[in-house]
Order: structure tokens, then C-alpha cells, then sequence
């Protein structure tokens, strides 16, 4: 009998989204508190799912 199980999510650090995004990494607080990115706070840091980073750079860049 299967389960329901949530796939399995790549969390990334602020350093990491930023450097594969070439941007500082106070870009990406912005973008997260803005709403513009997915984000989850664990404790003093954040994280964002690997996929929040390629959602976020298909929409500002559509078609590529």
C-alpha cells in the first residue's frame, strides 16, 4: 500500500540561493520577507527550497 510522503526538499542556505543567483545575500532576505521567494526561518537563519530559486528565476525571466 503506498503512502503519502512529501518529496524530499533540497533546503538551501542565503549564501548558497545567492551565489547560484549572483546576487548579495541581502538580496535574497528582501526577497524572501517580500513574499517574492519562499523561505522557512529556522531560528536566526533561513533556508529556501531548491525548487523556490528556480520558480523565482523562471518568473522574473520567462522562456529561458
Amino acid at each position: 500500500m503506498a503512502q503519502n510522503r512529501p518529496m524530499a526538499t533540497n533546503l538551501l542556505t542565503v549564501s548558497e540561493i545567492a551565489a547560484r543567483m549572483r546576487v548579495s545575500e541581502m538580496t535574497v532576505y528582501r526577497l524572501v520577507q517580500s513574499a517574492a521567494m519562499n523561505g522557512v526561518r529556522f531560528g536566526r537563519s533561513y533556508r529556501g527550497p531548491e525548487t523556490a530559486v528556480q520558480q523565482y528565476l523562471e518568473s522574473v525571466n520567462p522562456g529561458h
